[in-house]
């Protein structure tokens, strides 16, 4: 079983997800084998808490992890001077290790099991190998590619290669190495990428196609606009992005090509999702998610809704689509169903088995729940949500009021139905509080340092100075001139 999971992509940063900018003919051919989960869902609309959710089958309000780790809360974050009505409150930041875990599961039933890559769920004593991997390459505490994406890199758990190596493409070495060497035998391979987190790098002759390819498919006058808090990128145009989207496929494709150099190929499982969403506002702005709202951090569609495919040899053969609400929680049942081990419903708790979607049958509805108490780094609020059938409810702690999508009719979240329909926005409440307090979710508190005056400076410092500032950086990029330092972030170093 090959489990690959992408770091901040966007729903629509695949060419078989509707972009036209980006390149990807490898993940797209997962999704042309596989089901593609038109309506798949991260746990979070940030890494650390979705990243727990896929291996542990819980909603993030349940393990406790609602912030990436490493973030402020409570009074930290008030002396901080980040100046938001609310103080985010305290959440866990390890993945407790009385959970079996997927990889524990099945290593019970007899995987050998394997983690390449991006962890950020806990510090050592809670990394990759003390959740039930057997091997840990480049697993660890922090969730960016510490040194950047070409060697040398800062990873205690991956030395560097030569210099000018691309991290992305070692990972996937590592992880085809790992299928080679345990090909007689059944084994879960989680290929976890640091890509596509900023800092976003990539080299100057894919810099150089990506330039290119935007020129000729003409260059829009602007690239932002304001979303609430921040800018937010409205176009996919920023080759360096491009460049990084299509590393990762490329090493996708070392990994599908060693299965299919294997002969196994037709008989492995190949599961493709993310994170969270495309990184759209703050960070680096890299992506725009239209027609989805916002992007990672936010409350919207963007940043939840990501890249879904499941490939079962022989069950989705000839590429299947399904249009039914489905989560990162649910891929730890699903796993093991397919893997005919024996459910554990104590454990993925909040999520359900998809073989009879895979199978052209369907399940019962049933509530998606995120609990985001905090303030994204890239302009969301501090939330709750819940999505039942084509309804979805977004509760704001700041100001109590909720918003009410048709996302059947809506998928862009304009239209904003909370005041003609106040029965579904009773119903759907009380479902998501009624689940919130049963876990004993954790909720934000009234800052006392607030200053309303410098809350209008700050947004009037985004509005008049970081927006203009962001598009001529967004056409520095572009600029055939363009040149970031002399060896293009390493990838131009190599010791041959």
């Amino acid at each position: 079983m090959l489990f690959i999971v992408a770091d901040d992509l966007g729903y629509h940063d695949l060419s078989c997800m509707g972009s036209t900018y980006y390149e990807t003919p490898n993940i797209d051919q997962i999704a042309g084998e596989g089901m593609v989960f038109t309506d798949g869902y991260a746990a979070c609309q940030v890494c650390s808490p979705s990243r727990a959710s896929l291996i542990s089958g819980k909603f993030p309000a349940r393990h406790g992890i609602t912030d990436w780790i490493g973030a402020a809360t409570g009074k930290t974050w008030s002396d901080a001077g980040y100046n938001t009505k609310l103080m985010p409150p305290e959440y866990n930041h390890r993945l407790s290790n009385e959970y079996i875990t997927l990889p524990e599961a099945l290593k019970e039933a007899g995987y050998k099991t394997f983690f390449a890559g991006k962890w950020h769920v806990g510090d050592k004593g809670s990394w990759p190998e003390d959740h039930g991997f057997d091997i840990n390459i480049g697993g660890w505490d922090v969730g960016s590619p510490k040194g950047g994406f070409y060697a040398p890199w800062n990873n205690p758990n991956l030395p560097s290669g030569p210099d000018g190596e691309s991290l992305t493409m070692r990972l996937a070495q590592e992880t085809a190495d790992f299928i080679k060497a345990h090909k007689d035998t059944s084994f879960l391979a989680y290929l976890s990428f640091y890509a596509v987190h900023a800092p976003i790098q990539t080299t100057h002759e894919k810099w150089s196609k990506y330039r290119d390819k935007a020129e000729e498919q003409g260059i829009a006058d602007s690239g932002f606009e304001m979303e609430a808090r921040l800018p937010i990128r409205n176009v996919q145009d920023n080759p360096i992005y491009a460049g990084l989207i299509e590393t990762m496929d490329d090493a996708v494709g070392l990994v599908l090509n060693t299965l299919k150099e294997l002969g196994l190929d037709e008989n492995t499982i190949v599961i493709f999702t993310a994170d969270n969403g495309g990184v759209a506002s703050g960070d680096n702005f890299s992506t725009s998610n239209l027609p989805l709202r916002g992007g990672k951090g936010y409350q919207y569609e963007g940043g939840i809704r990501e890249p879904y495919f499941i490939k079962v040899p022989g069950l989705t053969d000839g590429g299947l689509t399904c249009h039914s609400p489905v989560s990162a929680v649910d891929l730890y049942p699903t796993i093991l169903d397919l893997a005919k081990v024996n459910l554990r419903p104590e454990e993925h708790s909040d999520g359900v088995s998809l073989l009879p979607l895979l199978k052209g049958e369907t399940i019962p509805d049933r509530p998606l729940i995120w609990h985001y108490p905090h303030y994204g780094n890239q302009g969301g609020d501090p939330v709750s949500i819940i999505r039942l059938g084509h309804w979805k409810l977004i509760h704001y702690y700041e100001t109590g009021l909720e918003e009410l999508y048709n996302l059947k009719t809506d998928l862009g979240e304009q239209n904003d139905l909370a005041v003609q329909h106040p029965f579904q926005v009773k119903e759907l409440h009380e479902q998501l509080f009624n689940y919130l307090h049963s876990v004993n979710a954790k909720f934000p508190e009234k800052d006392p340092n607030y200053n309303e005056n410098k809350a209008k400076e700050s947004k009037k410092y985004r509005e008049e100075t970081l927006l203009p500032n962001l598009e001529k950086q967004r056409l520095n990029f572009l600029s055939k001139d363009f040149n970031p330092d002399n060896d293009w972030w390493g990838s131009a170093v190599t010791n041959d």
